[in-house]
């Protein structure tokens, strides 16, 4: 595996590849001493990151590579993946999806285990209600990135 750090309005990202692809995205930056100078995929992914963070990129266009998780947290990342840009969903909606409304809870552990945050993007799934509840990366990201996908959703409709 591959590492690069990637600055953001939201703190140090930590980006890896493997031989396939994108493999991890980690609020918590690269591991010490792990992060490299970028080049090819993992270059790639530095800038679509960057792009996104800009409000220039809506979708990520990167080879995604999951070995981690259940069969049920599978489900979960490829349900969040369809979530468009700009819009939520919540933790029961997506239970209720996948065939168990009683697994809220379930969807709300899966998208903690989400590998690639942002690009699978778990902060656009909410509580009941709309409410701002658990996020792997904690909620001041969780807003941040709503308000920012809220804001240009907005401005390109304007445009």
């Amino acid at each position: 595996m591959r590492w690069a750090a990637v600055s953001s309005p939201i703190g140090e990202l930590g980006v890896a590849i493997d031989t396939d692809g994108l493999c991890s995205v980690q609020f918590q930056g690269a591991p010490p001493g792990r992060a490299e100078e970028p080049d090819g995929l993992l270059a790639t992914a530095a800038v679509q990151l960057t792009e996104y963070f800009e409000g220039v990129r809506t979708e990520f266009d990167l080879p995604l590579v999951v070995r981690s998780g259940t069969e049920f947290e599978r489900r979960v990342w490829d349900r969040i993946a369809a979530i468009e840009y700009g819009e939520t969903t919540t933790y029961g909606s997506i239970a209720t999806e996948l065939g168990d409304p009683g697994a809220a809870r379930a969807v709300g552990v899966a998208c903690n285990r989400n590998p690639l945050p942002l690009v699978i993007p778990c902060h656009r799934v909410v509580g009941a209600g709309g409410k701002l509840v658990g996020f792997g990366g904690g909620l001041p990201r969780k807003v941040h990135l709503l308000e920012l996908e809220a804001r240009v959703t907005i401005e390109a409709a304007f445009r």
